[in-house]
């Protein structure tokens, strides 16, 4: 496999998209950033606006709907990678179409997330079930096709993302974050919801392990391919966390300190679910975080059985994540 260097990027402002693409061209990688003609985007801004000249990236607008506009964009590209929102996901398949006929040899499948991870709960499918559309058109385009192949990182809990307090007007990411305040802390008011005794284990990748997961992915093409990679930074648990930001605040702020049950959460989550009320997401999502002896949410017990070191990952302990959350508010 001869090696990339010109990667496209699509999805490259959202909450991922954004560390993975700084993450590339740093890294020295040729960036096309693709973005969709402001007509058809859910933002008025186009990525220029979050990706400056000086970040050494090129912007393209193209029509995900189109995939002869798509593969014609594509040409020279060695790989791409789909961080796609909710709101564009549908078009995944057409960008792996498109990126086949061009001579795309890594298609980064959208996964970022748990991939296919046998312990979550069966209600958890349907929410994943438009990614997994993408990521059989993949498997089957690389299978007919040995010049184009296919990776998904799975990330676990993306874990400084959701710790993080939101500093600016953000719009619908703004909710994204505060909604994720279930996770058990609020940053902003030194606050901690402790479910059950906080004794169960995750694992997470930091985003800056997730950028570095792409990277790492696209220096090892022949090692990464046709197969989900497991990315971590930390595991750790809620008691660990809690540990660790009242050691960074130590003096400064008191953290309030509730506890809740993971058996209510749940009971909760399904009867949202049989209603049709989609906060029932959220509740299982965390469930599986917390329930303890489940190790729901554990992509690799240690980091040998993980992809860590190949794809260049650091470990992080439970007090840098805590600084990393701290430092994105005032103290």
């Amino acid at each position: 496999m001869s090696p990339i260097s010109k990667v496209a990027v699509f999805g490259a402002s959202g909450n991922f998209g954004t560390p993975i693409t700084a993450a590339l061209i740093k890294a020295g990688f040729d960036v096309t950033i693709f973005t969709r003609p402001a007509a058809s985007s859910s933002t008025p801004t186009t990525a220029r606006s979050t990706f400056p000249a000086s970040a050494g990236s090129v912007v393209e607008v193209a029509d995900y709907g189109d995939v002869a506009c798509l593969t014609a964009a594509l040409a020279g590209h060695e790989a791409v990678v789909s961080v796609l929102g909710p709101g564009a996901i549908a078009h995944e398949v057409l960008l792996v179409d498109a990126a086949e006929a061009a001579g795309v040899q890594r298609f980064i499948v959208n996964d970022f997330g748990w991939g296919q991870n046998p312990r979550s709960f069966p209600e958890m499918l349907e929410v994943g079930a438009r990614r997994h559309v993408a990521w059989d058109r993949a498997k089957e385009k690389a299978a007919a096709n040995s010049a184009f192949t296919w990776t998904g990182i799975t990330i676990g809990n993306p874990i400084d993302w959701p710790l993080r307090a939101p500093t600016t007007n953000l719009g619908s990411h703004i909710q994204a974050l505060r909604k994720f305040s279930k996770m058990g802390f609020s940053v902003a008011e030194h606050t901690a919801v402790i479910y059950d005794s906080g004794a169960e284990h995750f694992t997470g990748t930091t985003l800056e392990g997730i950028g570095q997961s792409v990277v790492g992915v696209l220096n090892h093409p022949e090692e990464t391919a046709n197969r989900f990679v497991k990315a971590r930074s930390i595991k750790t648990c809620q008691s660990e966390l809690l540990e660790a930001f009242q050691s960074e605040t130590s003096g400064r702020h008191d953290w309030t300190v509730t506890h809740e049950k993971v058996a209510d959460l749940l009971e909760g989550g399904m009867q949202k679910h049989k209603a049709g009320d989609r906060g029932w997401i959220l509740d299982l999502l965390v469930t599986q975080l917390y329930e303890e002896g489940s190790a729901r949410c554990v992509v690799a017990a240690s980091r040998e059985d993980s992809d860590a070191e190949l794809l260049g990952i650091r470990e992080e302990t439970a007090r840098e994540v805590a600084a990393k959350a701290l430092g994105q508010t005032a103290m």
